[in-house]
């Protein structure tokens, strides 16, 4: 393993900050460290850069204990969210400050800077100042300062949060392909889903100091561990008495339980248009938003709200107007667990009409 983080833990006074965390990372992986504000993302990352040391626990960087190793010379690379760049220097002495500070030759520096012009597209501005660039400019810059050095291990602390929206996919994209193109174990803190969902080779999931599960976007999204994660990952409605829903009053594992279900995992429509029409539920649309490639719906089932998708290509739905529901699936939720429950009544395909 590349990195190691074994039974890690971390107190600022009476807040227990990481509690018994272990990890560990493959060589040239690109991991989305991921939580809720205050969950012990940024500590985590802290900790792993050296700039905080772990009450307890130990950190292994290519077999190598750190936990003692100054931060500078442990081989991280650290990029920032606000990009921490020095308005008195160009872009290119920008680039070279580490290799300045480790007293690298001129020609070594020239050739090393160069190369990162050229990987982060920034080739023409390197006489330009922190000012003279946009945001993406200035964070590729930022990149390329961090990765002068040719460190082992890439940390990133929400390295795009001050970007405008359209931007920031741009470069959720173009760090994709440079990590893979460089092969270098990177780790970014994120409070976007979205984001590490799209960019993470793997995702770490934290919450109150404790890791959640760790595991590839799809199998996290598809399996997830605990209630938390289910409850995190993705849009679900929480659903107070499951067993009463068509279909699942007979699985005993929903007696006094709750669920969370997802939207895709509600079909809604007119009774005609359901497979099942027999496990379906009445329900009422109650709001009806455009999405761009789809339509989401809120509906009304009983006592509870569900959320569904509709394709543009099907027959609109109206506030107001009574519906079918047919709940595939949901997730029975427990203090540490998640249990997928497929609904039971879905296996006659031929419509039943009631």
């Amino acid at each position: 393993m590349h990195i190691e983080v074994r039974s890690v833990s971390k107190s600022f006074g009476n807040h227990q900050a990481v509690s018994d965390v272990s990890f560990s990372i493959n060589r040239g992986k690109l991991i989305g460290l991921l939580g809720p504000s205050g969950g012990g993302k940024s500590t985590l990352l802290r900790i792993l850069a050296g700039l905080e040391s772990p009450d307890k626990g130990d950190i292994y960087i290519n077999g190598k204990r750190v936990n003692d190793i100054a931060p500078q010379h442990r081989g991280i690379g650290f990029v920032f969210q606000n990009y921490a760049l020095f308005k008195h220097m160009n872009v290119f002495d920008n680039i070279a400050f580490g290799l300045t500070i480790r007293k690298a030759g001129k020609a070594q520096i020239k050739e090393r800077v160069n190369e990162l012009l050229d990987l982060t597209g920034l080739r023409g501005f390197e006489h330009r100042y922190p000012h003279e660039l946009s945001g993406g400019q200035r964070q590729r810059v930022a990149f390329a300062r961090a990765l002068a050095p040719k460190p082992d291990l890439l940390l990133l602390d929400e390295p795009f949060a001050a970007i405008d929206a359209k931007v920031r996919k741009e470069l959720r994209t173009w760090l994709k392909q440079l990590i893979s193109t460089i092969g270098i174990t990177s780790i970014f803190v994120t409070h976007d889903q979205d984001e590490a969902v799209e960019v993470a080779d793997e995702m770490l999931i934290v919450q109150q100091g404790k890791l959640e599960q760790q595991g590839s976007p799809v199998s996290i999204y598809t399996d997830p561990q605990t209630a938390f994660v289910a409850g995190f990952i993705g849009h679900s409605n929480l659903v107070e008495q499951p067993g009463l829903l068509r279909g699942f009053e007979q699985t005993q594992v929903l007696s006094g339980a709750r669920a969370l279900i997802r939207p895709e995992f509600v079909e809604v429509g007119r009774e005609r248009e359901l497979a099942f029409p027999s496990a379906a539920e009445k329900g009422r649309v109650r709001h009806v938003f455009f999405r761009g490639a789809h339509l989401e719906l809120d509906v009304q089932v009983g006592n509870n709200r569900l959320s569904a998708h509709r394709s543009l290509d099907q027959e609109p739905l109206q506030p107001g107007e009574e519906v079918s529901v047919l709940i595939h699936r949901l997730y029975v939720i427990s203090e540490d667990s998640a249990t997928m429950v497929e609904n039971p009544l879905k296996v006659d395909p031929t419509p039943v009409h009631i």
